[in-house]
């Protein structure tokens, strides 16, 4: 499915939340795909299925998932969860302008690593 960068330092349900949102926002994951199981993406991952868990509880929190008791969890992309997560997402943008700002980065140098970084895509 997808790796992990296991010398990162950040937590790997981090690395794993994050790339199973980006499916899913994506559209690589379509509302009511079932997902692997933890297990199996456990396995798949070589990782501790506790770290599965939390990725797939806090992605079901986020509202980009939901579980079915017996069946496993599955796709469940909201409108709510693609509002709340770009208003997060604005949050943080915020932080770090101010932050470049303060270490002396011109606003048109900000605004051309903008530019740059949305041609790309």
């Amino acid at each position: 499915m997808f790796t992990l960068d296991y010398r990162s330092g950040g937590p790997i349900y981090e690395q794993v939340r994050d790339k199973l949102r980006e499916y899913i926002v994506s559209g690589y994951l379509k509302e009511d795909d079932r997902m692997p199981s933890v297990r199996s993406l456990a396995s798949q991952l070589a990782v501790n299925p506790n770290t599965i868990q939390r990725a797939y509880r806090e992605l079901e929190q986020e509202g980009y998932l939901y579980s079915v008791v017996g069946k496993g969890n599955f796709v469940c992309r909201t409108l709510d969860a693609d509002k709340a997560r770009i208003e997060k997402l604005k949050g943080e943008i915020k932080v770090l302008l101010k932050e470049l700002h303060a270490l002396g980065v011109t606003e048109k140098e900000i605004s051309e690593l903008i530019r740059e970084d949305l041609k790309d895509d």
